[in-house]
């Protein structure tokens, strides 16, 4: 009893014949995929994509007589589960068209809010020079002890002086 040799892709040197073998079976795979699967053609190529990507890790343990089916099949099972995930999880191409182009609300201040913004800024030239610098500092992340070291005074001062500023900034209004 003879029994018959069943090739396989797992051989070396192997690139030649999945490259025929992806130009030959990539056209019916999408095909098929398309008519058990009724889902939009990203969905379709996406799944096929991945259904290629596992075949190329797993190519080493398929016959080439089996390998239609067994794209189809992983094909179809990547298209129905990216289906449902879909209609749990709105994409964020759909999320723009409902919101009319902006996904994120838009936290921008109006002309109003940019108006008061400087406002605030131009009151700064309220407090004095040292004030104001050691306000820039401790805006900017800096410690009393790192400003006291870079202002040449101690961070007693630094705490006095930054203490009248903020008094002075509320009493303008801030």
């Amino acid at each position: 009893m003879a029994v018959a040799h069943v090739e396989q892709f797992g051989s070396a040197g192997r690139a030649a014949d999945l490259d025929k073998l992806y130009r030959a079976l990539s056209k019916p795979l999408e095909r098929i995929v398309r008519f058990d699967v009724h889902a939009p053609d990203p969905v379709i190529e996406d799944a096929c994509q991945f259904a290629w990507t596992r075949f190329l890790h797993h190519h080493g343990q398929i016959h080439r007589e089996k390998a239609l089916a067994w794209l189809v099949k992983t094909a179809v099972h990547e298209a129905l589960k990216l289906v449902r995930r879909g209609s749990r999880e709105q994409s964020l191409d759909a999320e723009r068209e409902d919101r009319g182009e902006v996904c994120a609300p838009d936290h921008r201040p109006g002309p109003d809010g940019l108006y008061e913004r400087r406002e605030r800024l131009r009151s700064l030239t309220s407090l004095s020079a040292r004030q104001q610098r050691l306000l820039w500092l401790y805006g900017l992340g800096l410690s009393y002890d790192e400003i006291a070291v870079r202002d040449g005074c101690t961070a007693r001062t630094v705490e006095r002086h930054l203490q009248r500023a903020r008094s002075r900034l509320r009493a303008a209004g801030w």
